[in-house]
C-alpha cells in the first residue's frame, strides 16, 4: 500500500452475525483489507463470498478467542497476507444474564473467557507487531454495561467494565497505538438469545424493545478508523434516542 492509499489491513472477531457482520459490510464497503474469525465458518465464508462478489478483500479464518493459539494464528494470517496488521477490532462477545443467585457459574466463567481474555488474547496477538510498526489502532467492544449495572447483569457488566479499564490501561501506556472504546446500547443481535435463565430472558425482551440496528455500531467504528493517525478516539457511546438506558 502506498502512504496515500487510506485502506487498512482490518482484523475483526465475532464476525459472523450482529455487530461483526455490519461492521465487515461498512468496512468492506469503504476498500478496507478485512481478516474476520468467528466460530460458526458457514457463515463467515457465505459473508466472505458475498463481500468478494461485490469487490471486497476479505479472507476467513475459524477463530475461537477462548483460545489464545486460534486468536494468535488469525494475527498471523493477517501479516502473512497483507504484511501489515493496522486494525484489530476485539468485537467477539456473549451476554448469557442471570441473577447471581441462579448460580450459573459456567455461564460466568464463559463471559469472562470470551468477553475479558479473548479481547486480551487480540490485543497479545497483534501487540507486537503495531509496536514495531509503530502505528496501530486497537478497538474494543465494551457496551453501556460498562457504565451502568442492572440485575441479572452482575458479571456481564464486569466483563464489560474490565474492557473499558485494559482499553484505558492500554491508551496510557502507548504513544504510537490508538485505542478506542465502543459502548454500544441495546442492538438488534443474537446476544440475548443464548440467555438460558428465565427471569433475565423476559426482562432482556422487554428491554430490547428499543432498539438500535447494528449498521449504527458498525458507522462508529468506521468513524474512529478514518480519523487522521494522530486522532484517538477514546469512546464512543452509541445509544438509541427513545431509550433511556
Amino acid at each position: 500500500m502506498t502512504q496515500h492509499d487510506n485502506r487498512k489491513v482490518i482484523i475483526l472477531t465475532g464476525a459472523s452475525s450482529g455487530i461483526g457482520e455490519a461492521t465487515a459490510r461498512q468496512l468492506a464497503s469503504e476498500g478496507h483489507l478485512l481478516v474476520i474469525g468467528s466460530r460458526r465458518t458457514d457463515r463467515l465464508e457465505a459473508l466472505c463470498e458475498e463481500l468478494r462478489f461485490n469487490g471486497a478483500t476479505i479472507d476467513a479464518l475459524k477463530t475461537d478467542v477462548q483460545d489464545r493459539a486460534s486468536v494468535q494464528r488469525l494475527a498471523d494470517f493477517a501479516l502473512e497476507k497483507h504484511g501489515r496488521i493496522d486494525v484489530l477490532i476485539n468485537n467477539a462477545g456473549v451476554m448469557p444474564l442471570s441473577p447471581l443467585s441462579s448460580l450459573k457459574v459456567d455461564e460466568w466463567d464463559l463471559m469472562l473467557d470470551v468477553n475479558v481474555r479473548g479481547v486480551l488474547y487480540g490485543i497479545a496477538a497483534v501487540l507486537p507487531v503495531m509496536e514495531k510498526q509503530k502505528a496501530g489502532h486497537i478497538i474494543n467492544v465494551a457496551s453501556i454495561g460498562a457504565h451502568a449495572v442492572s440485575p441479572t447483569a452482575a458479571v456481564y457488566c464486569a466483563s464489560k467494565y474490565a474492557v473499558w479499564a485494559i482499553s484505558e490501561g492500554l491508551r496510557q501506556e502507548t504513544d504510537v497505538i490508538r485505542v478506542s472504546v465502543i459502548s454500544p446500547g441495546v442492538v438488534e443481535s443474537e446476544l440475548a438469545d443464548i440467555i438460558s435463565d428465565d427471569t433475565a430472558r423476559e426482562a432482556m425482551r422487554d428491554f430490547r424493545r428499543i432498539a438500535l440496528k447494528p449498521e449504527s455500531i458498525a458507522r462508529a467504528m468506521s468513524y474512529a478508523i478514518s480519523q487522521p493517525d494522530d486522532v484517538d478516539v477514546s469512546e464512543i457511546i452509541v445509544r438509541p434516542v427513545a431509550s433511556p438506558h
